[in-house]
């Protein structure tokens, strides 16, 4: 949720800040509804200090026997009551307008943050080298149905398109690589680990941004819960209406979740293998952080998700997004591509965001800073996505004969097991 002072203060750099992501000029609107907001305030204020002043003259014309002035002067108060009553309901209705307006509008792109679409992407770093094969490459999906441990067919008959199943040494390598990322981020870099609902109320999914404007990329159960996109959702929500102290800053907590995605824009992208499922699993990194430190905490999250791919020995690249390719609540985000052999390209496996105030603003998170209350920055990033990190894997350490190697680093997780053969 965007700051309305923001708006007063400088209506055109707002409009001109909001047109790098697309969006068309709203300051007009918003003031004006902010305007009438404000007047209807300011009228409901003076009414009440007027009920106040006559209420009190009521009291003393009865303690000196003027029956007939405090007589009148209720009949005065109760007509003021009536008109603050109708006052307050124009009020709340201008107040849910305009906050109706804001919760629709994205986040303000960071100053740093390439203007334009896609294409504007800004490469910033380039790790490691791309492996060298003699033999010809395959996909993942067909390296996992030929080793018979991955079935796009038998989770069709259960659920339908975009699920897989996974067998044997392939769905230990996908929990292998979870409780890696786990314990890398908790033993090494410091964050807490969390264990969150997947299910959860409109205000949580409202806080982080996906409600309202985003209701048809999630799901929705019949009694009115959704199934959370990424545990960014949960975790962030973890500090609402609450007030904490700056020296309890930065908290910094991980997650390994089911994420469930309607993927209602996706008709045709990547309709073969797990790329892009309605159920994947993530490990997600959460930080919140004061207003001076999240442009510190950004740069240290993004080399936390970066040192996963870094011992799994996996060549990616880091781009900067462009404004009108961030995600709603972002304000900057960078994005970990890796790379794919099979496909031959770059794929994203994390996206790092920092949200600056927008969230916290939505959810009433704040810290206190001295006598000062001021609303959290949010951070959220993936530590990795599971499923795009197997994904690598499998075409990254596939042999000639379609067989996997499982990198050095999760041996340990796999009882010593170093590939999967059929």
């Amino acid at each position: 949720m965007l700051d309305i002072k923001k708006v007063r203060a400088n209506p055109k750099l707002f409009d001109q800040t909001l047109e790098k992501r697309n969006h068309s000029a709203i300051s007009k609107e918003l003031l004006s509804v902010d305007e009438n907001n404000r007047n209807l305030i300011s009228e409901l204020q003076k009414i009440q200090e007027e009920r106040n002043s006559k209420s009190k003259l009521i009291g003393e014309h009865t303690a000196n026997g003027k029956n007939d002035e405090a007589e009148k002067l209720k009949v005065e108060v109760g007509n003021l009551k009536s008109k603050m009553q109708d006052l307050e309901d124009q009020q709340r209705n201008s107040q849910n307008t305009l906050d109706a307006m804001l919760a629709e509008i994205p986040n303000l792109p960071d100053e740093s943050v390439p203007v334009g679409d896609e294409s504007n992407n800004k490469e910033i770093k380039i790790e490691g080298k791309k492996k060298n094969f003699s033999f010809d490459l395959k996909e993942h999906f067909d390296l996992g149905e030929n080793l018979n441990v991955m079935s796009f067919e038998q989770a069709a008959n259960i659920s339908g398109a975009r699920f897989v199943i996974q067998k044997g040494k392939l769905a230990r390598l996908e929990r292998a690589i979870a409780n890696f990322m786990l314990d890398l981020h908790t033993t090494e870099f410091g964050y807490e680990e969390m264990n969150v609902p997947i299910l959860v109320k409109d205000q949580a999914v409202f806080g982080t941004g996906q409600l309202p404007k985003f209701k048809d990329d999630l799901f929705k159960t019949t009694n009115d819960y959704w199934l959370i996109p990424t545990a960014e959702v949960p975790l962030t929500n973890m500090t609402r209406e609450t007030v904490l102290d700056i020296t309890d800053l930065p908290k910094r907590y991980v997650s390994h979740t089911p994420c469930f995605r309607s993927e209602a824009g996706a008709a045709g992208r990547d309709t073969r293998g797990i790329m892009r499922q309605h159920q994947f699993y993530k490990v997600e990194l959460v930080s919140l952080t004061s207003e001076d430190e999240s442009k510190d905490e950004h740069e240290r999250m993004l080399s936390c998700a970066e040192e996963v791919l870094k011992r799994l020995d996996l060549h990616y690249r880091i781009v900067v997004l462009s404004s009108q390719d961030m995600g709603f609540s972002a304000q900057k985000t960078y994005d970990i591509e890796v790379w794919l052999p099979g496909q031959k390209e770059y794929r994203e496996i994390s996206s790092c965001s920092n949200c600056g105030d927008f969230q916290s603003r939505r959810m009433n998170s704040r810290y206190k800073d001295n006598d000062v209350t001021k609303f959290l920055h949010t951070l959220n990033g993936s530590g990795l996505a599971v499923g795009r990190t197997l994904i690598a894997i499998m075409e990254n350490y596939q042999n000639s004969d379609g067989s996997i190697d499982i990198p050095d680093v999760l041996s340990s997780y796999m009882n010593g097991e170093n590939k999967i053969t059929k």
